[in-house]
Parts: structure tokens; C-alpha cells; sequence
């Protein structure tokens, strides 16, 4: 594998801005004349306006821009301007200064974190004509000083007067930002970054095209052709599998080169500084500075209105089959936590290994995912983040159109219309009181055992399983918890609810206090989904169904529900596992969304008079016809009577 002079993708950059800085006298003007002019300036303004090498200067093409700083106290507001709208600062020192050399670690290096200046720092030592003999080398003077300061990428010295190194200056600030080690390699501990060998992993694996554990001959070629535009010719490709057996003999086998050879190879160049040839095969395949899949390449297929959801065609759910089995090593119906960093093993992180996603599907009690929890995860992710979703499953191997992956739902204004849902997927909001029951709720939903020990919830937790309807029907409902404190900021957007299949409100039954304040939540939901166009069906959970119901219970769960028009309250105990199939009954509301939408005092006075002002239009219709038909049977009449006459 060679480096291409053919033009590289950097990512739809269109430039590298180089800031220059550092002590008065250090060299800096000098240093951007010499390398711009390749001659010694004779007399330098204190500060060079923007300089522009040709775009030709080298030979990535790319063009850039070099910046010259004055470090005087009056031009501070100018150098932190230039400094943090920098893609790469060159800091100088002068090689016959020491103290300047010692400005580096205490002050121009905490000064660029101070400002919060990310970006990579290239270390100059200029005027090293004028440098006694030296006592020590460059890596014995900066190894400290690197070890501290991560961010710095390069050191070099040069002289301006002498044309030493002063073109290479330049080229290592533009690599730095075109090639940057830091993604890549860990220079600690001297070995590839886990998000390079997980994306390099997965080109490997696209370029085996035989599924053998091996590139042979020919899939190196088809590689090298992908990535640098040229084939490797047989005593190429036989001196590169000879470099790895001796360093690494696990690295090659009877089929070719292994992963573990192919990852080799990629460290061997960065460690002789070409990073460029990775980030090449990198871009090649897709991945931006991030190491992950370029925006570009995700296509946005999701658009859609507020009330629509996003959920996974069968094609998708087919691939997402097949790729469960594929890694179920053992058989066992079961993707242990192990299996599951396997199949995300190409992807640059394991998504659901934190929130949204940590704990929020069924598993077993080593951690595992039946094939169903392994698909509501799928789901859940769908409904949040479909460019994500879109994302890891290309990431573990899809490689169909996207578009044929998703499906983007009928508008649930539609779904009361029609009083008919046929979504695969329902989102369902559950709002309560504290301590009223709502996380054992959901953790009922993901067989979870219920906790002794009472905690708050504080933000927003969701849970997602498959729930089968009498005659075998199965859909997967998304249960997302709102804690009573964050109600408020949710309906203060008027789209809040328009995600929301059906909305139910928890309630401990041997509590009064706790039933006024669902009941109260619920009026708030319910007149917020008639002022924004957003109504959801609603149901009242009555939890804690093992203790004695407070006084009036009955009565008032009875005549609150009759005056809303939904349905009584759903007693279930969470605690006896009692759940009066209150899931089925979610998920069958949620699929006649007509049927349980409350209706306010305000609602119903505004359907009144909506109906009042239509019937009295109609009336006006009516009553305009038929003056309309009587007139033109009075001209008829007329017309007549005129002929006779």
C-alpha cells in the first residue's frame, strides 16, 4: 500500500489558515518571507499582511493562508482574534534564546488553552545558523514538553537565512490539519486509536471480498486501486507481506494479509509520519476528521412533519435477522454484552452503551438480547435518531440503498382521521406525580425486577419491547418517562406532543393527593393538545393496586374519566406483577387513537361554537342556493312568458 499524488477529498476544505506566533525577535516575519519568497528578507515589516503561497506550494493543493502576529501588549486583542479562528498555530521560538524556549511551556501553551485554541500546534525553532554547538538534541529538549502539552504535533528548527527546513514548516502545519495524528494514534502509548481500528476493521472487512479472514492478491490490488488510483505489481505485494511476516507473523497466512497485518501496516506508516497514506484509505472509504461517515453520505431521507415518525422497513429488519444470528456465536438465541461489542466492533462506538439506549431494552441476567430486545433497541433508536440509526447500520455491513431501509409513517393527525394507526412502532409519554409508579412502569415493560428502594427520577428515561395483541399481531412500544418537574418545559413547545402515539398518567391509588395531580397533568396535556393541533389519546394507570385505595377512590376515578370521555383508570400492581394486560391495552388504544382523546371544559365549549358558526354557515349555503335556483326560475318564467307574448 503506497500514497497517491492524485488530489485527496480533505472534507470539503477549502483552505488551511496558519497563525503564526510567539516572542518579539523570534523570527516569525522572517520566517513566512523566506518561505514564500525561498530568499532571506533584508528589512521586515514588523507584522506581514496575510500571505498566500501558490496553491501548487504543495503537494496536497490545497491552499493556504499564513497569518503574522505581533506580540506586543496593544495587538492582544488582534492575536487572540487570530488565534482562535486558527486551523493550525505555528508557536516560534529562537534557537539562540533559551528563555524563549522556555516561553513555550510557561506561556504560550497554557495562554492557547486559556483561549480554548483545539487545534494542532506546530513548535519552530528559528535562526538555528545562530546556535551554539548544541548539548543536547530537539527530542531530549521538547519530550517534556510534549508529554504536557498534547496538542502539539510537530517540532522543528530552521533557519531562514540558510533555507534549512523552511519550506517544511509550512508542509507540517498544512499536514496537521489535512493529516492529523491525533485521531489516528496514540503517541502515549504508541499504538492505532480504538475509533481508527474499528473503522479500519470495517474496510477491511469490505475489501474480503471472499469473507476469508484475508486479503489475497487480488483484494489488495482492488484496495489499491480504490484508494490510490494505481495496482501494486506481484513483487510489490510480495516485498509488503514479507515486511509484516518478519515484524508480525500473525499479520499474513496462507490467503493473504490479515487484519492483524493490515492494522500493522497502517501503524508502520504513521510511525514514519505518513499519515497521509491512512487518511487517504480513510477518506476513500467515507470517514471525515471524526473518523466517522460523512454527513454527505447519509442521505436525508427523514424529513417529514412534526407528527411523523421514522421506523425500519422489513428489508431492514430482515438484514438486522440475519446479522443477530451471524454473531449469536453460541447459539444461544441470546447477543451476550461480548457479542454485542463484536457487532458494533466496525462502528466507532457502541451506541447503545449509553444514554438514551443503557437499560432501555430487555435482557438477561448476564446482560443478553433476545433477538426481540435486540430489535426494540433497533426501533428505538429509529424513532430518535434515524440518521444514527441509518449510520450503524451501515456501519455493521448494510450496504442496500438507505432508502429502502425506512419508512416514514402517516401523519398521526392522519391516524384520527382515519381512526386508524398502522404504526409498527407507538411512542407512548407517561406522566405521573412522584413516587407514583412511573419507572416501575417501564421497567415492568423490559422485565425488569422492581426496586425496594425509591429513587427520583430525574430526567427522561425510555424503554422499548415487543407487545403481542390477541391474534398474534406484535408491535413495539416506546415508553418515554417524564419526570413532573420537566412537564412544564415540554408543553412549552408547541410540537411536544406531536411525537406522542398516547399519553398515560400513573396515579398511586391509595393516594388522593397523587390521583388530583395526574388528573391535573392531564387536563394540562390534554388542553395543550387542543390549542396546538396535537390531541393524543390518554389513559390513567392506577399503580400500587396491592394497597387499600384511598376514600372515594372509585367515585372520583369514575366521574373524572366520565367527564373527559376517556376510559377508567387501568388498576394494575407492579409490585404482585399484576399487570391487568395493561401494555396490550396501551398499544390497542394507541391503534384507535379516536377513541381515548380527553376533551377539556374549553375543547368542548370551542367544538360548540366551531359547530354553531358551521351549521349557521350552512344555513347561509342553504339559504343562498335557494335564492339562487329561484331566481333562474323567474328568469325562465320570464323568458317565457316574453316568447308567448
Amino acid at each position: 500500500m503506497a500514497a497517491s499524488s492524485s488530489p485527496t477529498n480533505f472534507v470539503g476544505r477549502s483552505g488551511v489558515r496558519i497563525v503564526v506566533v510567539g516572542d518579539v525577535g523570534t523570527g516569525k516575519s522572517s520566517l513566512i518571507v523566506a518561505a514564500a519568497t525561498e530568499s532571506f528578507p533584508e528589512n521586515v515589516p514588523s507584522v506581514l499582511p496575510p500571505t498566500r503561497p501558490p496553491a501548487d506550494y504543495y503537494p496536497d493543493r490545497v491552499p493556504l493562508t499564513i497569518i503574522d502576529t505581533s506580540s506586543s501588549p496593544a495587538s492582544k486583542a488582534t492575536l487572540v482574534a487570530e488565534c482562535q479562528s486558527a486551523d493550525v498555530v505555528v508557536i516560534t521560538y529562537a534557537c539562540d534564546r533559551p528563555a524563549s524556549l522556555d516561553r513555550l511551556s510557561s506561556y504560550w501553551l497554557p495562554e492557547l488553552r486559556r483561549l480554548e485554541v483545539k487545534v494542532p500546534v506546530i513548535v519552530v525553532g528559528c535562526k538555528l545558523d545562530l546556535r551554539d554547538e548544541p548539548n543536547s538534541t530537539l527530542d531530549q529538549v521538547m519530550s517534556p514538553i510534549m508529554q504536557q502539552f498534547r496538542e502539539i504535533e510537530t517540532c522543528i528548527e530552521c533557519s531562514a537565512l540558510r533555507q534549512i527546513q523552511v519550506p517544511e514548516v509550512f508542509y507540517y502545519a498544512q499536514k496537521a490539519v489535512l493529516h492529523p495524528t491525533s485521531p489516528l494514534f496514540d503517541q502515549e502509548t504508541q499504538s492505532l486509536k480504538p475509533r481508527c481500528v474499528r473503522a479500519l476493521k470495517r474496510i477491511f472487512i469490505l475489501c474480503d471480498e471472499d469473507k476469508d479472514g484475508a486479503l489475497s492478491d487480488a483484494e489488495i490490488n482492488a484496495f489499491q486501486v480504490k484508494c490510490f488510483n494505481a495496482p501494486l505489481q506481484p513483487p510489490e505485494i510480495a516485498g509488503v507481506q514479507k515486511v509484516v511476516q518478519e515484524k508480525m507473523p500473525e499479520g499474513v497466512n496462507e490467503q493473504g494479509l490479515t487484519l492483524t497485518g493490515f492494522l500493522f501496516l497502517h501503524a508502520l506508516f504513521i510511525e514514519k509520519g505518513r499519515l497521509e497514506t491512512t487518511w487517504t484509505v480513510l477518506r476513500k472509504f467515507g470517514y471525515d476528521n471524526d473518523i466517522k461517515l460523512r454527513d454527505d453520505l447519509l442521505p436525508t431521507i427523514f424529513k417529514r412533519a412534526p407528527d411523523q415518525s421514522v421506523e425500519l422497513t422489513n428489508a431492514a429488519t430482515e438484514f438486522l435477522k440475519s446479522t443477530f444470528v451471524m454473531f449469536d456465536s453460541d447459539n444461544d438465541g441470546v447477543l451476550q454484552p461480548m457479542e454485542i461489542d463484536d457487532l458494533f466492533s466496525t462502528a466507532p462506538d457502541s451506541p447503545w452503551s449509553e444514554y438514551p439506549y443503557k437499560d432501555a431494552a430487555e435482557r438477561n441476567v448476564l446482560g443478553g438480547l433476545s433477538l426481540e430486545g435486540f430489535l426494540s433497541q433497533w426501533a428505538l433508536m429509529t424513532l430518535l435518531d434515524p440518521v444514527g440509526s441509518l449510520a450503524n447500520l451501515i456501519y455493521i455491513g448494510y450496504g442496500s440503498e438507505p432508502s429502502l431501509a425506512f419508512h416514514i409513517s402517516r401523519r398521526r393527525r392522519q391516524d384520527r382521521k382515519k381512526q386508524q394507526s398502522h404504526r409498527n412502532v407507538l411512542q407512548c409519554f407517561v406522566f405521573g406525580p412522584k413516587n407514583a409508579g412511573k419507572s416501575a412502569l417501564l421497567s415492568s415493560l423490559i422485565a425488569r425486577p422492581l426496586s425496594e428502594k425509591y429513587t427520583p427520577t430525574t430526567s427522561e428515561r425510555f424503554a422499548a419491547n415487543v407487545v403481542e395483541l390477541p391474534g398474534g399481531i406484535k408491535k413495539t412500544l416506546v415508553m418515554r418517562e417524564i419526570p413532573e418537574e420537566s412537564v412544564r418545559t415540554l408543553l412549552s413547545n408547541k410540537e411536544s406532543l406531536a411525537a406522542c402515539d398516547i399519553a398515560v398518567f400513573v396515579h398511586d391509588s391509595s393516594d388522593a393527593s397523587s390521583f388530583n395531580k395526574a388528573t391535573d397533568l392531564l387536563i394540562q396535556v390534554a388542553t395543550h393538545g387542543e390549542n396546538s393541533g396535537f390531541e393524543v389519546p390518554c389513559l390513567i394507570i392506577s399503580s400500587k393496586d396491592d394497597l387499600d385505595p384511598y376514600p372515594l377512590a372509585i367515585q372520583d376515578s369514575t366521574r373524572f374519566s366520565h367527564d373527559m370521555g376517556i376510559e377508567t383508570p387501568i388498576p394494575v400492581s407492579l409490585k404482585l406483577r399484576d399487570l391487568n394486560n395493561v401494555f396490550s391495552r396501551i398499544v390497542t388504544a394507541a391503534q384507535h387513537p379516536h377513541r381515548s382523546i380527553p376533551e377539556t371544559e374549553a375543547g368542548r365549549t370551542r367544538k360548540q361554537y366551531r359547530q354553531l358558526v358551521n351549521r349557521s354557515l350552512m344555513f347561509v349555503s342553504v339559504g343562498a342556493a335557494i335564492t339562487v335556483v329561484g331566481l333562474a326560475a323567474y328568469r325562465v318564467y320570464a323568458s317565457r312568458k316574453n316568447s308567448s307574448s
